[in-house]
């Protein structure tokens, strides 16, 4: 601490917050769907239901994660599962029709 007193009196740079001074954020408060977050919620969910893997992907590419940027891992998630169950069915239609 001594040093960064020693470069604010030089006028290198000025602090702008103490480092000790803990304040309450925006991305301090739980995520929603158990604090696991709505991507998370609807991958787990899109085992059961395979539609909430596309909603996940809608609420990505609708850039939900920009009011939250922790939900951006689990709509990823989404969109990838999304993709796989559509290669998959895709793939056993075109078995079953044509075989």
């Amino acid at each position: 601490m001594d040093q960064n007193v020693k470069e604010q009196q030089n006028g290198d740079y000025a602090l702008i917050k103490d480092v000790e001074d803990i304040q309450l954020g925006k991305f301090d408060r739980r995520l929603p769907c158990c604090g696991c977050g709505i991507g998370w919620f609807c991958l787990l969910l899109g085992f059961l239901f395979p539609l909430a893997w596309y909603y996940g992907t809608i609420l990505y590419f609708g850039k939900y994660y920009n009011k939250d940027p922790r939900e951006r891992a689990g709509l990823e998630a989404n969109a990838i599962a999304a993709l796989i169950c559509t290669i998959a069915v895709v793939v056993t239609v075109a078995v079953i029709l044509f075989i």
